[in-house]
């Protein structure tokens, strides 16, 4: 090793990652993986209040649940249906989020690695809001099939309907065609799309002010997930509440909740039965089912990401 003039020996200068630039060191594969743990891990912990916002968007003539407290709504479907009612369903969630979360993120990364998005103290608005759009476009076309039997079987008929997700899925494709499990779809892209948007802008927004230099740090993930996921779940309830009614009309016995063919006519249904409020139902469970999911989420895959980055730099 060369002596410099002071006589101490010179440290050959060691190539250095940025944590945020996935090229070279994090492998679209990695990225995939660690979408798929955030996902799984995201929807399973909250799925319990996930299922109560189901039953409370519904329209029902009857009102199975009438009240907008998300522990009484809970107490009375753990009372006369069980307690493990209120996990009906994961399965579905559990097959679908972890693929459809993979291909979530890696789209997230590639559009916005491609649009500049990665560069050390820098904020790019654009790039987060575009690449968040792009992601849910390609994983909501694979999860909105899971997405609808999953709130198949969390309502209330259920039980004496579907034995599993599998014999859900039957029972949906034999009496209402394949076009059931794609019939909310341009929906739930009106409702993701300036949900990720907002979302994704809101969370680089906060963490890139916490953590210019965009380090892993736990604590910022954790707090810029949680915030934007709620302040994105407030502003989308309208349209979640569509795509519930949507994915859900199999199941009623209203003659006009069945007979809703896409969203102009679940709104106008909507409105005619419970007047501007009722875009709103849930939206206390959907915000506090969000901001923990969110958070937990983006601390899993910022973990994990950080795991295999650590992990490739030590190869």
């Amino acid at each position: 090793m060369a002596q410099p003039p002071s006589g101490k020996p010179v440290v050959e200068e060691e190539e250095e990652y940025d944590y945020e630039s996935l090229p070279p060191n994090f492998s679209l594969l990695q990225n995939m993986a660690a979408g798929a743990f955030a996902g799984i891990a995201e929807h399973t912990v909250m799925y319990p209040i996930d299922a109560i916002k189901t039953r409370m968007q519904v329209l029902q003539p009857h009102g199975t649940i009438t009240h907008n407290s998300v522990l009484r709504n809970a107490f009375q479907i753990a009372r006369t249906e069980g307690v493990f009612s209120l996990w009906r369903g994961m399965s579905s969630v559990i097959v679908g989020a972890g693929p459809a979360h993979a291909v979530y993120f890696a789209t997230y990364e590639a559009v916005k690695h491609a649009m500049g998005g990665n560069q050390v103290g820098v904020h790019h608005p654009l790039a987060a809001a575009t690449s968040g759009a792009a992601a849910t476009i390609a994983s909501d076309a694979f999860m909105n099939p899971f997405d609808v039997i999953k709130q198949r079987m969390q309502m209330q008929e259920s039980r004496k309907m579907y034995r599993s997700m599998v014999d859900c899925a039957k029972y949906v494709y034999r009496n209402e065609g394949i076009g059931a499990f794609y019939i909310s779809y341009p929906t739930t892209l009106s409702m993701t799309v300036p949900f990720t948007a907002l979302q994704f802008l809101a969370y680089e927004s906060i963490s890139t002010a916490m953590n210019p230099q965009k380090a892993y740090d736990p604590v910022t993930h954790c707090l810029a997930g949680a915030v934007a996921g709620g302040f994105a779940a407030g502003l989308t309830t309208p349209m979640d509440v569509i795509k519930t009614i949507l994915q859900t009309r199999g199941t009623s016995s209203d003659p006009q909740v069945r007979n809703v063919s896409g969203f102009l006519d679940g709104c106008k249904l909507l409105y005619r039965r419970e007047g501007f409020r009722g875009f709103f139902k849930g939206v206390r469970p959907r915000v506090v089912t969000t901001m923990p999911s969110t958070a937990i989420c983006w601390s899993a895959y910022e973990f994990s990401k950080a795991y295999f980055i650590k992990r490739n730099d030590g190869l």
